[in-house]
């Protein structure tokens, strides 16, 4: 099968978010004067944020209470004594402005910008995806960023697809993919609403088989072999 419309997950798939989330959560810790010893308190955070962005996606808390609540929930604990609303603006303003590319995730968007379209799909927040996509320089391969926030829907909703994909020049189910890092909103997303899907799994995770994706590999560089025309 030749593809012409690629989707891509952002955070996982072709920017690092776990480190840049790491130095934004030090940065904005930082910034209030404060000093956290050991990585407790960040695994709270992780721990908290996973949990929230799982009820988001579930339609079961807003994305605006989301982004307050998960400092909340990760201060209390440690008692320390910080506006959560004010660590969640700090916070963003950070993650906006750190970037780390996954390897090969130039090259790649390079390569199938060449021979068809690429499409960003996030969950995550508009204002912040932006300004991080602009930073990495993958925007010049890039001819959309579709954002759960401003479709209504999230992945895996079937409507966040279709929002997604009516931003190509031209749909056809055919000749689309999406390559993401996540089971449960990429690949199982792609299940419902009828197209392939490459699962990009660099820590060679089981499947629980919930979600079936049409390819599965390890690294950018894999996934380049696989759609990009010899």
């Amino acid at each position: 099968m030749t593809y012409q419309h690629f989707l891509f997950d952002l955070d996982d798939t072709l920017l690092d978010f776990r480190a840049a989330e790491r130095r934004s959560f030090d940065q904005m810790i930082e910034s209030f004067g404060a000093h956290v010893t050991g990585p407790a308190m960040f695994f709270d955070y992780q721990r908290e944020n996973t949990r929230l962005w799982n009820d988001f996606e579930r339609a079961l808390i807003t994305k605006e209470a989301l982004k307050i609540e998960r400092f909340r929930r990760t201060f209390a604990p440690h008692g320390l004594d910080i506006d959560p609303a004010e660590a969640s603006v700090r916070y963003l303003e950070c993650l906006a402005e750190t970037v780390v590319l996954v390897d090969g995730a130039a090259t790649l968007c390079g390569a199938l910008s060449a021979v068809g379209e690429i499409g960003i799909i996030t969950n995550g927040i508009e204002h912040v995806q932006t300004r991080r996509i602009e930073k990495s320089g993958l925007n010049r391969w890039i001819r959309f960023v579709a954002t759960s926030e401003a479709c209504g829907f999230a992945k895996p909703d079937g409507r966040f697809f279709q929002y997604a994909v009516e931003k190509f020049s031209r749909v056809s189910k055919p000749q689309t993919i999406i390559v993401g890092d996540r089971l449960d909103a990429d690949v199982l997303g792609a299940n419902r609403f009828g197209i392939d899907s490459c699962w990009f799994n660099p820590h060679r995770l089981a499947s629980d088989g919930a979600a079936i994706a049409t390819f599965e590999a390890a690294t950018l560089a894999e996934i380049h072999r696989m759609l990009v025309p010899a």
